[in-house]
């Protein structure tokens, strides 16, 4: 019980020592604030000597006689106030000295520099705007408890100041990928999250209940289904950036609901989808870190076009010593290699499934720098285009840097007869166990059997790109409020 903390006890009694001064933090509306901290620093010769109001939380105090220092904290960063009990007054002075770490103010004064160089605002009027009943995390300039991080993320953004870069940056991110689509003549659309059939990826979805129509609707796994929908309808490109959900394991590359970018041109293929994504991925790095070489987890990453292009096929019998076709459709088979590679393998998994498995476990770890795997097997693409030369195959790339997935695209299947004949075989590994087979979509077939032109579509993991433009180990990272277990 929060009465019984002790600390808590001591806020809340300060806080009623402030509002006997005729103070109230509670009731103050607003604050008119001329600059953020790190405008202040960076244009310290300009703003010498004059008055400035700043706003932010406290974060450290230190006194000394009848001078006190604190540290203020906005969302542009730090910057020291200074109080000197001949400027602000004793009355005031001791009030001051009220004031605890957690704690948000507003204050006025003249920017200037103490003699050890740093910048300071040394202030004339303060003002007490809210009273922390809680203390900060007594380390908080490097809160470590990834518990409480991740579950008190205002706390972590309040400790850990790398992180609020983090999530700038995340923002930037999708600003800067509008820009370029928006520029290659894009238009940005929204399709439903809530759908009776759930489609446009292999993946397990969230079931929730619609009372006023009685039925069953899915929260989505995918926009792709309805993006094409639109090409369909003659909006030649288009694409979305929103949340996906997926009733999956959670762990550092995956989180049950997360953000997808989906695009589709028309007239264009998985070559020219191969392209975009190159230079989509390398502007965007361009724009935000001001350079197309990464860093990440101590690999050197070069994200400048073109990128390495190698066949699916080419790249599991490198890495497994096994040609998969050698024995395709032998499900049986497949699970007996699956096993001798050390892979998860489940008595329901198909041959697809199998392969599937290895290229995770098993090539993609390695794919270090910007690379596209080419071509794949239909039986894991039933939304792809059949390869001329190969029917078997699909038009299907997905691209990998520093050993995550980061995109997956391929040039559409726009034939409904083949579309048709795909749902069924889908249909028919659902029955035999396959949870994440793909569902029918009659109404999806029909649209195309109306025409869709040639289209080549992209998908782009927003968090996933996020994590290796920020360095970001762990999705969790990279996503503000991460699902986690309730706490015991």
């Amino acid at each position: 019980m929060v009465e019984q903390d002790p600390l808590y006890a001591d806020r809340l009694e300060k806080l009623q020592w402030w509002r006997s001064q005729g103070i109230d933090p509670f009731t103050v509306t607003k604050f008119d604030r001329t600059h953020l901290a790190a405008e202040i620093v960076a244009q310290f010769e300009t703003l010498q000597g004059q008055t400035v109001r700043v706003a932010g939380r406290l974060t450290t105090f230190r006194s000394h006689g009848k001078l006190t220092f604190a540290d203020l904290v906005d969302s542009s960063g730090r910057i020291q106030i200074m109080a000197r009990i001949n400027i602000v007054g004793e009355e005031a002075y001791q009030k001051f000295g009220e004031l605890d770490t957690g704690d948000i103010i507003g204050a006025e004064g003249k920017v200037t520099k103490t003699r050890t160089g740093e910048v300071t605002v040394e202030i004339q009027n303060f003002w007490l705007l809210a009273k922390a009943l809680r203390p900060l995390p007594e380390k908080w300039h490097g809160l470590k408890d990834i518990e409480v991080r991740y579950r008190q993320r205002y706390l972590d953004l309040v400790a850990n100041l790398e992180v609020r870069d983090i999530f700038i940056k995340r923002s930037k991110i999708i600003q800067a990928t509008r820009k370029f689509l928006d520029e290659r003549g894009f238009i940005e659309v929204e399709t439903p999250i809530l759908q009776p059939v759930y489609g446009g990826a292999l993946a397990r979805p969230f079931m929730t209940h619609h009372n006023a129509l009685d039925m069953d609707l899915y929260l989505r796994i995918a926009p792709e289904l309805y993006l094409k929908r639109l090409i369909v309808g003659g909006l030649e490109k288009v694409y979305e950036i929103g949340r996906n959900f997926r009733n999956e394991g959670v762990d550092a590359r995956h989180n049950p609901e997360f953000t997808m970018l989906e695009a589709y041109q028309a007239y264009a293929d998985y070559n020219d989808i191969m392209r975009l994504t190159e230079e989509l991925v390398a502007y965007v790095a361009q724009t935000v870190l001001g350079t197309t070489k990464i860093t990440y987890q101590g690999h050197e990453i070069d994200l400048t076009p073109p990128w390495r292009r190698m066949s699916l096929m080419e790249a599991l019998t490198e890495r497994t010593g096994v040609d998969f076709l050698e024995f395709r459709g032998d499900d049986e088979k497949a699970r007996e290699v699956g096993r001798e590679l050390g892979l998860s393998v489940e008595p329901t998994d198909h041959w697809g499934r199998v392969l599937d498995e290895a290229l995770k476990k098993k090539v993609v770890p390695n794919l270090i720098q910007p690379t596209f795997l080419i071509d794949y097997p239909v039986e894991i693409s039933p939304l792809a285009k059949r390869k001329p030369d190969n029917p078997t195959m699909a038009e299907r790339f997905q691209g990998f840097i520093g050993g995550l997935e980061v995109a997956n695209a391929f040039s559409e299947l726009n034939d409904p007869l083949d579309q048709r004949e795909r749902f069924e075989m889908q249909q028919r590994l659902r029955e035999r166990g396959d949870i994440e087979a793909h569902p029918l979509d009659w109404d999806f077939v029909t649209a195309l059997e109306y025409g869709m032109p040639p289209t080549g579509g992209l998908g782009i993991g927003i968090d996933r790109l996020t994590m290796l433009l920020t360095n970001s180990p762990s999705i969790r990272e990279v996503i503000l409020f991460p699902l986690l277990r309730p706490e015991e």
